[in-house]
């Protein structure tokens, strides 16, 4: 399954991907809000985790391409998250794109599609995001598309002297999203 808007397709992985997939991965600015860079294995393996949800799922984290230039710019969609929390089980919509497609609207045209995706085509009734306080694009993203900040929460996966561990959860229900559409 593909998504498209004006600027991006949003698509299924292939093994083209997964160098540049790498290659953003071990960038130390991309991966600022994350606990560590990772190897190429890692983000092979992170591409077979990604294409297997897509197959128990029938959604997932899209392999986003710009359409000028049919560059691999990163991925867009949505994810069953893998860790108990007061709001798992739950549907999150998250994005990662490569420094040269940041500052671009390109995170939120290509969230835009993919949170219209999981309210229509997947039925859902509440979708999730979250990031650490400091990553504020991200969190700009999320307001972007309608989300509400609803708390903050310590990231379970995270060791409580992380750094990382405090995040921020923002929500959108589809019924929010209806009445942002009708004004």
């Amino acid at each position: 399954m593909t998504l498209e808007t004006p600027r991006l397709i949003l698509r299924q992985w292939s093994e083209t991907d997964v160098a540049p997939f790498a290659e953003m991965n071990k960038d130390p600015q991309v991966m600022q809000h994350f606990p560590n860079t990772l190897s190429y294995e890692q983000s092979s393996q992170m591409v077979k985790r990604i294409i297997a949800h897509f197959e128990e799922h029938g959604f997932g984290l899209w392999a986003v391409e710009v359409k000028k230039t049919s560059q691999f710019a990163g991925f867009i969609g949505l994810a069953v998250p893998q860790f108990t929390a007061v709001f798992t089980p739950c549907v999150e919509i998250g994005w990662r794109l490569a420094v040269p497609f940041w500052n671009q609207g390109y995170a939120t045209e290509g969230a835009r599609v993919a949170l219209e995706f999981g309210f229509t085509q997947c039925k859902l009734s509440e979708i999730f995001s979250f990031t650490v306080p400091a990553n504020l694009a991200s969190r700009r993203v999320m307001e972007k598309i309608g989300m509400s900040y609803l708390c903050d929460f310590d990231h379970p996966a995270l060791s409580e002297k992380d750094p990382l561990r405090q995040h921020v959860l923002y929500h959108i229900t589809n019924k929010e999203r209806d009445n942002l559409q009708q004004k």
